[in-house]
Formats: C-alpha cells, sequence, structure tokens
C-alpha cells in the first residue's frame, strides 16, 4: 500500500531531473550531424545578378564561411558588424546565404548595413538551410579546402567566437 504512494512520487521527481536538465543545457551547443561531412550541394542564384549561379563547388580549393541571414532577422543584425569587420580581413572568402526572404528586402538591408560578403546566395523557400541543418538564423559554418563542414555557428557570431574558435580553425584548414 505505501508503495503505491511513492510510485508518482519518484515518477514526478525523476521528470523534474530531467526537466532540469534539460534546462540547463546551451541550445547553443546543439551538435551538427554535418560536422565533418561534406557541405550539401546547391545551385542558385544570386542576389545582385540573378542570372549568375553560385554553389559550393566553386570554393573547393579555400577556406570558406557560409554565413546564413535575414533582413527580418534582429539578431542578424548584431551580428553583422562582426561578420563585416572579419570580411574585411581577407582571411577568409564569406558567402552569404539570404535565407527566406524577398530579394527587395535583402538589398535595402545590405545597402543600409553593408554587403561583406563575396557572393550573396539566394534560398527563398529555405531548402538550402535545411539541407545545410539550418535551425534558425543567423547560422555560419567553416568549410575547409575539400568542401568538408568544420564547424558550425548557432546565432550570432561574436568577437569572443571569432577570437576564440573560428579564426583559430581557419588558420589551422589553411
Amino acid at each position: 500500500m505505501k508503495l503505491k504512494f511513492f510510485i508518482p512520487l519518484f515518477i514526478f521527481l525523476f521528470l523534474m531531473v530531467l526537466l532540469y536538465r534539460g534546462l540547463s543545457l546551451d541550445p547553443k551547443k546543439v551538435p551538427s550531424p554535418l560536422i565533418d561531412k561534406p557541405a550539401p550541394d546547391f545551385v542558385t542564384n544570386t542576389l545582385y545578378h540573378p542570372d549568375k549561379k553560385v554553389s559550393p563547388k566553386d570554393m573547393l580549393g579555400k577556406v570558406w564561411i557560409l554565413n546564413v541571414f535575414a533582413s527580418w532577422c534582429v539578431s542578424c543584425r548584431a551580428e553583422h558588424a562582426v561578420v563585416s569587420r572579419f570580411a574585411k580581413t581577407g582571411l577568409v572568402d564569406v558567402i552569404g546565404l539570404n535565407y527566406k526572404d524577398e530579394e527587395k528586402d535583402a538589398k535595402e538591408w545590405l545597402a543600409y548595413f553593408s554587403n561583406p560578403y563575396k557572393y550573396v546566395a539566394v534560398d527563398r523557400k529555405g531548402q538550402i538551410g535545411i539541407d545545410w541543418g539550418v535551425y534558425g538564423v543567423p547560422e555560419s559554418f567553416v568549410v575547409d579546402k575539400k568542401g568538408i563542414i568544420r564547424y558550425k555557428q548557432i546565432g550570432p557570431i561574436n568577437d569572443q567566437a571569432l577570437e576564440e574558435t573560428i579564426i583559430p580553425l581557419i588558420k589551422q584548414l589553411q
């Protein structure tokens, strides 16, 4: 009889431990199944030259960054200054992937905040983002010379992530 009283209590305590554990995890450290795997291929139009196509194959032989952004993304604004400063160093090419956005809005946004990208690939329907495992914008990927994804930054790139993780990795890959 006493055992029946404790079973719901144990189940409740077990669920509370699971909830506590889940809430203590950092969502920016979600492992990507694409790390150390070939970057998903795509061929898409570029934002400023719709007749020109861009693909990860264009970047083979180079270390590069794919930065997923959108004009409607508030966090992308916070990240953009950091990405722009980094792109000016010329350490690697930064390719923008304009995700689920209207082309007019993306052009206005880049005109206002500046365009740090070598190319701006268009992903209007979000399929490229899905193939790359994008959870939400902004996200960035470091891709090596062989086209293998080596790092995924979930959320905005900040100075600390750039200096402590991304730049050392890029230098190692070069």
